[in-house]
């Protein structure tokens, strides 16, 4: 039982408490503050890879070059590598099926096409590119006695402001099968212009492409042309599906195979390609 007899005895009790819970509290240092986290370390760059590889394979409902059918409108399988040096130099190695040799030579046996090429791409100022090299196309097969064979080695230059694209290709020696056609050209202009960048998540960007060129052939004035190109590609969930179509002011009789096809006529080709 409480004693109640006493009330300054609890007073002074109650006093004393509070005091020393005074005391205790005003001893106790106060929390430090904790330090500022220092901030997250930037990951640096990864260091730029002195060389790089790059490869693309694709099928073609036909293989046109230069506006000309290479494998009498017949489906081609394309594909190829390419070596980079961050200083800008490249070389690199591309193979396609043909016909277009023997389709024209019956004793002639060449299904193939591999070009070799290497060069330098270069920054220039106000948003143009240069790129020089040397290309040789070569046609692994069988020839009949005397025939000139149609490999061929071309030097070229291109410039490239932002979409557009202007090159020239000199030939050092005969001219895809044109006996001394030594200094034979072709030069041409390319756009390829991306109207959209991307569609969505399963259709990437969409390009427009457009090329005008002229081949000559020195020696052999008759079987010079002017070829042209209009096509449109997208992206597929990381593939390109394209389609273009192409033709030239040659003359059909002299650009007409031993089938009856006119090869240099108006085409159209579809395709499927990877990059990788």
């Amino acid at each position: 039982m409480t004693n109640l007899r006493h009330p300054r005895s609890i007073a002074a009790v109650l006093a004393a408490s509070a005091l020393i819970s005074g005391a205790a509290v005003a001893q106790t240092p106060p929390a430090a503050t904790p330090a500022p986290a220092a901030p997250a370390a930037t990951p640096a760059a990864a260091p730029e890879p002195d060389f790089t590889w790059t490869g693309n394979v694709g099928i073609f409902s036909q293989y046109i070059y230069r506006g000309v059918s290479q494998t009498n409108e017949k489906p081609a399988l394309q594909g190829g590598f390419d070596l980079g040096h961050k200083s800008g130099l490249y070389a690199g190695v591309w193979g396609s099926n043909v016909s277009w040799i023997s389709d024209g030579v019956p004793d002639a046996s060449a299904s193939v096409e591999l070009d070799l090429y290497g060069g330098w791409k270069f920054e220039l100022p106000a948003d143009f590119t240069g790129d020089v090299g040397v290309l040789y196309y070569w046609y692994p097969g069988s020839y009949p006695s005397g025939m000139v064979k149609p490999n061929t080695t071309e030097l070229y230059g291109a410039l490239t402001w932002k979409f557009l694209t202007a090159k020239y290709s000199y030939s050092l020696g005969d001219t895809f099968g044109f006996d001394t056609s030594r200094g034979s050209d072709y030069i041409e202009l390319n756009a390829s212009y991306d109207v959209i960048d991307k569609v969505n998540d399963t259709f990437g960007k969409v390009t427009l492409e457009g090329h005008v060129g002229h081949q000559r052939f020195k020696g052999f004035g008759d079987y010079n042309y002017t070829d042209w190109k209009v096509g449109v590609s997208t992206d597929v969930l990381g593939t390109t599906v394209g389609i273009f179509v192409t033709g030239t002011d040659a003359e059909d009789a002299l650009y007409t195979n031993r089938y009856g096809k006119q090869i240099a006529d108006t085409q159209f080709v579809a395709y499927v390609k990877k990059t990788f």
